[in-house]
């Protein structure tokens, strides 16, 4: 390494990141991976549309806890990459790939939001199992495609750093996608996410002043609403979360290039990583229906019969107005008593 062209960050510095990658490495891939199977065998849950985009969240995050986290431990340790330049390349390829990923799945959220709370009776219509299965393969195509050009060298290329002994986007003929890849691929869905929570917000604040005192809006029962408002407010919670994790690496990468401040880039590195780990426990910590499918599967890994009879082979339990099939199945349970959340 050049020791004028690197930059060292101190030590300590490179101690707690790796040690910080390590835990979060642990505790994401098990959290994760938890809640992936916590939301497929919940009977309740498991037909709504929104846990299809989380799911695509959850499988986003276990990537990068079980991928890139123990390879950023390693080369703080060793201050060094040493592990080859293509997989220095896939490295990148799926660290930018993955943030893609999850900022994409939370802007389909939000939109479905929207959708649910501003077009409530299309809403069975526009988010059909086919067009929801063609979203999620939009939001992985798009989101790994964007980071194609600089993997085959076309745009920028993927390679590494010496300033930071890291993997990363790179410029190739004093030309690099990095700006642009952050204007289109964070800055632009974020400005989405946005808009789209502040329409919900008047939409809501609209319909409860013109239906005050009435139990039903467009459709909707009470219950009904209540449930789609804490879901609702849930993912805002969870971008909320992800915009100040990732917004300090974002700064500090287009603000400080020359890395003049490394502590200051290390800690923004930590709070990146952490957003993979943070999103099951706020999905713990704020929703009762997240927190129900965890009890589920603490039953089920109990080896309760009954549990499991219940988790698998439910057929009476009451599905959200985000379940595509929610319209069909309302009808038919019309005089049934909805499940309690």
């Amino acid at each position: 390494m050049d020791a004028h062209n690197a930059t060292f960050y101190p030590r300590e510095a490179t101690i707690l990141a790796a040690a910080c990658a390590c835990i979060f490495s642990v505790v994401g891939v098990v959290g994760n991976l938890i809640t992936t199977v916590a939301l497929l065998m919940h009977p309740k849950l498991r037909g709504h549309v929104t846990t299809m985009f989380v799911l695509s969240l959850c499988v986003s995050d276990l990537l990068f806890c079980s991928i890139n986290l123990p390879l950023t431990a390693n080369r703080f340790i060793r201050q060094q990459w040493g592990l080859g330049e293509k997989l220095c390349q896939m490295f990148a390829f799926v660290f930018y790939g993955n943030e893609a990923v999850s900022l994409l799945s939370m802007v389909a959220i939000t939109i479905n939001r929207y959708t649910l709370i501003a077009y409530y009776d299309m809403y069975t219509q526009i988010y059909t199992s086919t067009k929801i299965w063609i979203q999620l393969l939009l939001i992985w195509v798009v989101s790994f495609g964007l980071m194609v050009p600089p993997l085959l060298g076309v745009w920028g290329q993927l390679g590494f750093d010496p300033k930071t002994f890291s993997c990363t986007i790179l410029p190739k003929n004093s030309k690099s996608p990095k700006k642009y890849l952050f204007v289109f691929g964070f800055a632009l869905p974020c400005l989405v996410i946005i808009v789209s929570y502040s329409c919900i917000y008047w939409r809501v604040r609209e319909s409860k002043r013109k239906l005050e005192g009435r139990s039903k809006l467009s459709g909707q029962t009470a219950k009904e609403k209540e449930e789609d408002s804490r879901l609702t407010t849930l993912m805002l919670t969870i971008f909320l979360c992800f915009l100040a994790c990732f917004l300090p690496l974002m700064i500090m990468n287009v603000a400080d290039d020359g890395i003049t401040y490394p502590w200051l880039h290390i800690i923004a590195s930590i709070l990146a990583w952490a957003s993979s780990v943070i999103n099951p426990l706020i999905y713990a910590a704020t929703n009762r229906q997240y927190r129900a499918a965890y009890g589920n599967l603490l039953k089920f890994c109990k080896n309760n019969p009954v549990a499991r009879r219940t988790t698998w082979g439910s057929r009476t339990v009451g599905q959200s107005s985000n379940s595509p099939q929610y319209g069909e199945k309302e009808k038919r349970n019309h005089h049934k008593e909805p499940a309690r959340l």
